[in-house]
């Protein structure tokens, strides 16, 4: 499995809501791919700047197929008006999962 975990910061708390809809669309669409077994964003509790990124992928070849996917470019648009002030997002293969 291919976990991808991170966040961005974006400059103002407020810049997600101008791209909700379109991170819902991402979402929706990004889990319907096939090989995505999870796919999700979150605003952090304590920092409203920070968007937290978790993806779970069958194989590094559905991660890879994902980022050729035509809903991409709509995604990659609307996030050409947020400014970020940082960005940590990677890719880890895993090849043990546990409960913990």
């Amino acid at each position: 499995m291919i976990i991808v975990e991170g966040y961005v910061r974006m400059q103002n708390a407020g810049d997600f809501e101008t791209v909700r809809a379109a991170a819902e669309a991402q979402i929706a669409s990004s889990r319907a791919e096939g090989g995505c077994i999870d796919y999700t964003y979150a605003i952090d509790v304590l920092d409203p700047q920070i968007m937290r990124v978790l993806e779970k992928w069958q194989s590094w070849e559905a991660l890879e197929a994902h980022f050729r996917e035509p809903h991409m470019d709509a995604w990659r648009a609307a996030l050409a008006d947020v400014k970020f002030l940082e960005r940590s997002i990677r890719a880890h293969d895993i090849s043990e999962t546990r409960d913990v």
